[in-house]
């Protein structure tokens, strides 16, 4: 049973990061893509349907921690409180930005709403980098299974790299959906940066293969204990092929999708990497929190294991109905 809601919480998560990733990226390409007030204006069009929404898997995730694993919900927040404020502050900024652009017809108040949202989804998805590299790395926890990263220590090396391989791997997502939602020189100008950023994705994802051996011998020891886990980084690798396969062919679509999953098996990787810890200590230090002494209770599991599917089948039928009218919908 622990096992099926680490499941359920990798899940969401990426879930999370696949939905939101591309809204993100957009907003640290507004600048970059958009070379006048019409184009950002496009783009902000572009995710205009969908990005409220896309946010609400964070809040899913959070609540998939807290019923499932409670303590790790309880240390993490408070071990990393500084990055979880800044979460906070940056998606408020962000939504306030889109959101209140068009209150006033004023290209001062415009630009400022620009800045504030592009600003905010750049650094956003970078702290998100940070929190997943802190995660991977390993954090001190003590024998009472509590610690407290300052922000030092929570800007080390390895979570900066993860940050900013974040940002790469979220801006190549934002360029192919461009490419698909945006024509003429905008979709131009996505469709030329989308095929430069996507082998730059697989040059960032080998170059942290050492880095991430070095903080945690784990995360590739364990494809050779569990061959079967292989599967994820394959189908990773696939999926870029396709990516670069379907961009060749001008199937934008179909290399957004591609793009996408690739995205899934990395964080699939991941997860198979830190199994069965949910917040890993440092390496070689013994007190982590894993499923079986971070999770709650096996009554409230089985309860929760009847009604989060119910919640989750709902949900997915939401997304996809919204999701279809958006392709479906005149490009921006």
């Amino acid at each position: 049973m622990h096992t099926v809601w680490f499941v359920f919480l990798a899940a969401v998560i990426t879930v999370y990061v696949v939905l939101d990733g591309f809204d993100l990226g957009a907003g640290t390409l507004y600048f970059v893509l958009g070379r006048t007030p019409q184009e950002r204006e496009r783009i902000s069009s572009a995710i205009g349907p969908v990005w409220n929404g896309n946010e609400t898997w964070v809040v899913v995730g959070g609540g998939v921690l807290f019923l499932a694993f409670p303590k790790a919900y309880a240390v993490a927040f408070s071990g990393l409180y500084f990055g979880l404020i800044l979460v906070l502050w940056l998606l408020i900024g962000r939504g306030l930005s889109l959101e209140l652009r068009h209150q006033i017809d004023h290209p001062m108040w415009h630009q400022a709403g620009d800045v504030i949202f592009s600003f905010s989804s750049t650094l956003l998805t970078f702290v998100l980098g940070v929190a997943l590299g802190n995660i991977v790395r390993g954090v001190p926890l003590s024998a009472h299974g509590y610690f407290q990263l300052t922000l030092f220590h929570t800007l080390n090396w390895y979570a900066l790299l993860v940050g900013l391989l974040a940002v790469l791997v979220l801006c190549a997502q934002a360029a192919s959906f461009l490419a698909v939602r945006a024509d003429g020189e905008l979709g131009a100008r996505a469709q030329a940066l989308a095929r430069r950023l996507v082998p730059a994705q697989i040059v960032g994802g080998i170059a942290m293969i050492g880095p991430t051996y070095a903080v945690r011998h784990h995360m590739l020891t364990v494809f050779g204990h569990h061959p079967l886990a292989l599967v994820f980084p394959l189908a990773g690798g696939a999926a870029i092929a396709v990516a670069i396969a379907a961009q060749a062919a001008g199937r934008w679509g179909r290399a957004f999708a591609a793009n996408s999953l690739a995205i899934v098996a990395l964080l699939a990787t991941m997860a198979a990497g830190i199994y069965p810890d949910v917040l890993p200590a440092h390496q070689g230090r013994p007190f982590s929190l894993t499923i079986n002494n971070a999770a709650t209770a096996h009554h409230a599991l089985d309860i929760a294991i009847v009604w989060f599917p119910i919640g989750m089948i709902l949900a997915a039928g939401y997304f996809t109905y919204s999701y279809r009218m958006l392709f479906r919908s005149p490009r921006a």
